[in-house]
């Protein structure tokens, strides 16, 4: 008798763990697809700033209201083969892990563009092997539904780019007192040149890491601006 109860008690579970893992798996697919259209409502990452006692400074953006400039200067600091693969940059996540298996106190990351979004839409910060394959599965899916273009408007939208300052909108507003669309070539190359670690690495005062890596960047732009590939991303077909 007492053998038939406890097996009656784990087939409930296991119904009802199965149908939370249904809801759960179409909650989140639904989330990816509406965020095709619609601009994630926070993060994690945001609500942590908030929680930290850092602010919550952002204001989102359309694609067509982002400086062509700050585009092509994150794809050039962050992700230059970001038209070209589908989420992930396999030779440098070789060369990565290589590395911090030699240096493991100085971690070396090689997330793409599409990973960060990933990571900072519908994830939290931290290292560990069940949110790498989160992260992966959510890479997969944002690059199968949301597109390129749409991936660095989120990007562009919600990564954190100074101390609670999320998003380029905030970011051009709070550094330079303009609008994303009218950064120019230099300042796009210092926020680019910040997105390691805005917090270490700041804009303002100007760090010495900040300062270096922005000309390397501007000499990057001048590379890829000329990239058909890039140039699909970057700019939007000229109305008729």
């Amino acid at each position: 008798m007492m053998k038939k109860q406890i097996k009656d008690i784990f087939y409930r579970a296991w119904i009802w763990a199965r149908r939370i893992f249904i809801l759960l798996f179409l909650f989140q697919l639904f989330y990816i697809i509406i965020l095709k259209w619609i601009d994630p409502p926070i993060t994690i990452t945001q609500l942590n700033s908030l929680v930290d006692g850092n602010g919550l400074k952002r204001d989102y953006v359309n694609y067509r209201d982002i400086s062509s400039n700050i585009k092509l200067a994150v794809i050039a600091s962050e992700d230059q083969l970001f038209p070209d693969h589908e989420g992930f940059d396999w030779k440098n996540i070789r060369k990565a892990i290589k590395y911090n298996k030699k240096k493991p106190k100085r971690i070396h990351g090689a997330s793409t563009v599409s990973q960060q979004v990933a990571k900072n839409v519908f994830l939290w910060q931290g290292r560990s092997w069940f949110r790498k394959v989160l992260e992966t599965y959510f890479t997969k899916m944002i690059e199968w539904i949301w597109g390129k273009k749409r991936i660095l408007e989120v990007y562009l939208n919600v990564i954190e780019m100074g101390d609670g300052i999320f998003g380029v909108e905030a970011a051009s507003q709070h550094y330079f007192r303009k609008s994303a669309r009218d950064l120019t070539r230099m300042q796009a190359a210092l926020i680019a040149s910040c997105l390691p670690n805005p917090k270490r690495f700041t804009i303002k005062p100007l760090s010495g890491f900040v300062a270096v890596k922005s000309r390397w960047v501007l000499q990057q732009m001048n590379e890829l601006q000329s990239d058909p590939d890039i140039q699909k991303i970057i700019y939007l077909p000229k109305k008729k």
